[in-house]
């Protein structure tokens, strides 16, 4: 499958010091997982995740899902070596707190051709995003909304007013490059209405899916980047009498009371 085709609705972060939660994930319906070596992870188990993390990588077990690495950053301990152990087969490593196009090149000294996921979680990701995105081996972009709400000193609230600018320029960078990008977690998993709104927001406003923190937020992010049966119908209109059109030497055509372009019929394929 192509890259810019491959969905990525549901991207679920699974912590790997977590045997139980590895195997647990191999029947969660995400789009891909992220084998968290991070956050989720305490000090002293980061080897044994690390270990578990690259096994479950290798193991062929988890079926058609997008398997990623996150890594410790180069500032720790751990950070070389989890970059070095995870250049051995994931479809990409997940880089925490990318700092711009130095910071990613040191990467990807130590992982080879292993394609990048950068995070952009702190303000000088957010102004230097159209250089971490232009880099060539990155190929999506990670929103961390928890620590960029962090750096910032702004507060998480329902409709993330004070992170919409950020979240836009986050978007304009990754439009620009041509590369995915993943809107960041939602905290409350116990808050499903809240977490489908939140989904419905990024959606609109452009991002290819979101990362998730629980499993029971797989479903409720599925469905809202799942194409209605509306909207497949309503593209399927507007291919074919755009292209009846230009059959006809025509260059716009009016579907269900709508005025139709090129622009348009390229959002509909």
């Amino acid at each position: 499958m192509s890259d810019s085709l491959r969905p990525r609705r549901s991207v679920l972060y699974m912590p790997s010091s977590n045997a139980r939660a590895l195997e647990k994930a191999k029947t969660i319906a995400a789009d891909a997982i992220i084998f968290d070596l991070e956050d989720a992870v305490a000090p002293d188990a980061k080897i044994l995740a690390r270990e578990q993390a690259c096994a479950a990588v290798a193991s062929g077990e988890y079926g058609g899902r997008e398997l990623t690495i996150r890594c410790n950053g180069l500032d720790t301990p751990w950070g070389a070596d989890d970059l070095r152990a995870a250049a051995a087969g994931p479809a990409a490593v997940v880089v925490p707190k990318v700092s711009g196009v130095k910071h990613l090149a040191e990467i990807a000294a130590l992982v080879g051709d292993v394609p990048i996921w950068a995070m952009i979680e702190t303000p000088v990701a957010v102004f230097d995003v159209r250089q971490i995105a232009a880099f060539e081996q990155v190929t999506a972009l990670v929103l961390g909304t928890n620590d960029l709400a962090k750096e910032l000193r702004a507060t998480l609230v329902p409709g993330r007013a004070p992170l919409l600018p950020h979240l836009a320029t986050a978007l304009l960078g990754a439009r620009e490059a041509g590369k995915v990008i993943l809107d960041g977690v939602y905290n409350d998993v116990q808050d499903l209405v809240g977490f489908e709104a939140e989904c419905v927001q990024a959606q609109q406003m452009g991002f290819d899916g979101k990362t998730l923190v629980h499993p029971s937020q797989v479903d409720v992010a599925n469905q809202v980047w799942l194409p209605s049966e509306a909207d497949v119908a309503y593209a399927r209109a507007v291919i074919e009498a755009f292209e009846e059109a230009q059959r006809e030497g025509k260059g716009v055509v009016v579907v269900e009371g709508r005025m139709v372009e090129n622009l348009h019929r390229d959002n509909a394929l």
